[in-house]
């Protein structure tokens, strides 16, 4: 298995990070924001890598919505006209 291309800062750029690690991490991030006890420097920062997560995700999330739409579209189409001609 491939080490995770990493950042300057030591994380792994938001691409190389599976949908789950990016989700994972993103929960960390929201929970150190609530918590309301980050410096403005470190808070800022935290802001930035949690936008970078949460629209990796999003475009993973859209991606699989697509190849659902795209498996249901091959998967059940063939079975409703198949249903209709019976």
């Amino acid at each position: 298995m491939t080490k995770p291309v990493t950042s300057a800062n030591g994380r792994a750029e938001a691409g190389e990070l599976s949908f789950e690690q990016a989700l994972a991490e993103l929960e960390k991030i929201v929970s150190r924001m609530e918590s309301g006890e980050l410096p403005l420097e470190q808070a800022l920062a935290t802001h930035k890598r949690g936008l970078e997560l949460a629209r990796f995700c999003q475009q993973r999330l859209e991606a699989a919505q697509q190849q659902v739409k795209v498996l249901e579209g091959e998967v059940l189409k063939p079975l409703a006209d198949s249903a209709a001609g019976e």
